[in-house]
This record gives structure tokens, sequence and C-alpha cells, in this order.
């Protein structure tokens, strides 16, 4: 219990500046709180690391929860984000994401089943199934977690 609390006290304490060697969104488009820009870099450090990082608000809160509880990733085995580094990426993805009200609704685990991503994305017509890697094709700089920026032919389509 005191490891715990002593981790979560640490957690809501350490100022993004005082982490060394992270890497940084080429583009803030999306407020971040202070107190959450820590968990942000630590989110695209490591998840963006392997994949794609996209914006916590493209999938409810729930479905991130189960996301850094679980080590069996999309039929990958991962090594989690540990201690500090999981509390401060769960803030930001708390704060940046929206639960799914109580009304029987399913907690999807893929983006293209996720009713905030069509919301996110009301005019478009997909060719197929979205997936991380096709966010891409109209977001160029989605690398760079830039997902406001679009290609000219995503822009006429919104």
């Amino acid at each position: 219990l005191f490891t715990v609390l002593m981790g979560i006290g640490l957690a809501q304490a350490i100022e993004p500046k005082s982490i060394p060697n992270r890497i940084q969104p080429t583009v803030q488009p999306d407020p971040v709180s202070d107190r959450d820009k820590a968990g942000q870099t630590l989110y695209l450090e490591n998840c963006a690391s392997c994949h794609l990082g996209i914006p916590p608000a493209v999938m409810p809160t729930q479905t991130w929860q189960v996301l850094l509880q679980d080590p069996q990733h999309y039929g990958v085995n991962i090594e989690l984000p540990q201690g500090s580094d999981r509390r401060l990426i769960w803030n930001y993805i708390k704060n940046a994401s929206r639960p799914i009200a109580d009304n029987g609704d399913r907690v999807p685990y893929r983006i293209g089943d996720s009713r905030y991503f069509r919301a996110l994305h009301p005019k478009i017509k997909f060719a197929e199934k979205p997936t991380l890697t096709t966010c891409i094709t109209c977001h160029p700089s989605a690398q760079g977690f830039n997902f406001r920026t679009l290609t000219p032919e995503a822009e006429k389509s919104s």
C-alpha cells in the first residue's frame, strides 16, 4: 500500500521537463495540460515506437484501460510500462478520452469499431475497414502525432 501511494504521489509530482530525452509530438494541435504532458510523452515513447500513436479521444476510456493492463496486445506479447510511468500514461489517456455511457454499448478494441472514431470522421466513406496503418492515407503527419493536417483529397471529403 505504501509503495502504491508513493508511486501515485511521485506520478503527480513529476514535471515533463524533468524527464530527459523523451520524444515529443512534432505539432501540438490539441491542448494537453502541463500535468498530462509527461504522460503524453511516455505514451508516445511506449506505444508509438511500435505503431502509430493515436489520439486517446478516438477510443473510449474503457478500451485504453484494458490495453494498459493486458500484455497480450492484439496477439503480440508486450512489456507494459510499470509503476509511475504507467500511472502517468493512464492519467493522460483518462483525461484525453471519454468513457462509454453505461447503455450496453460493447467496448471496441479495433479503431474501425469505435463509435468515437466514426464520430470524428462523419463524412468519410472508407474503402476498407480503418486500421492504424490506414490513418496515414489521409493524415500524412500522423507519425508526428499530428492528425489535424490532412491530404488535399481528405480535405475535400471533410
